[in-house]
């Protein structure tokens, strides 16, 4: 397990190297577009979307500009923000670590597709805090996550990266001591090139 040793830490300096190599790799496919709508259904007309890990916008952050959501995307590698804002040159693209989230503002629809994943399963359960208290009351999570609790590696170009994820049940557990509740969830998703799912909806306050 000696390649994933450097787990996020050194996922944020691949994806800086690997940037362009991603960006021009990445499905446009829209594969995701199925949850993506679900997703959506639960938000306010014009609604306020934080992507969260939005890499260089595509195809994540363009379908919810199509669709007329207001767009804030994060991600802590510079230079996929840089893509992103050559393609949104308008467009709201913040520099930041999900592990230490803090944007002191709220949001309807919070989705970290292929993102929340790199994080270790301590710092999820941390991250999944930060994103409770950026949802407005009601708010929707939408993030790809893994099948089951366990560490493993993936490759983005030609370099080695971290992967981890916690049990379903852990990610309910997790999320209701949040105060979210489990909305949706399908392990290798066979419509969405085998991704696993995740969606969650923030209680309303009372």
């Amino acid at each position: 397990m000696a390649e994933l040793d450097g787990g996020p830490d050194s996922t944020q300096a691949v994806y800086e190297r690997q940037a362009a190599a991603y960006d021009a790799k990445r499905s446009r496919a829209l594969f995701e577009a199925r949850w993506l709508a679900r997703f959506a259904a639960g938000l306010p007309e014009g609604g306020r979307v934080l992507d969260l890990g939005c890499g260089a916008g595509e195809p994540i952050a363009r379908w919810f500009i199509a669709e007329g959501f207001n767009v804030t995307g994060v991600d802590f590698a510079v230079p996929m923000l840089d893509i992103a804002r050559q393609r949104w040159p308008d467009g709201d693209w913040r520099q930041a670590d999900m592990r230490h989230l803090d944007l002191d503002e709220t949001f309807d629809g919070i989705v970290a597709w292929n993102s929340f994943f790199h994080l270790r399963p301590d710092e999820q359960r941390i991250c999944i805090a930060h994103m409770a208290l950026h949802l407005t009351p009601g708010g929707s999570l939408l993030m790809t996550v893994g099948p089951e609790a366990g560490e493993v590696s993936g490759t983005v170009g030609d370099e080695v990266v971290y992967h981890a994820s916690l049990s379903p049940a852990g990610y309910a557990s997790c999320l209701e001591e949040n105060g979210l509740r489990l909305t949706g969830f399908l392990a290798e998703d066979p419509e969405t090139d085998k991704h696993s799912v995740l969606m969650a909806r923030k209680d309303q306050e009372t």
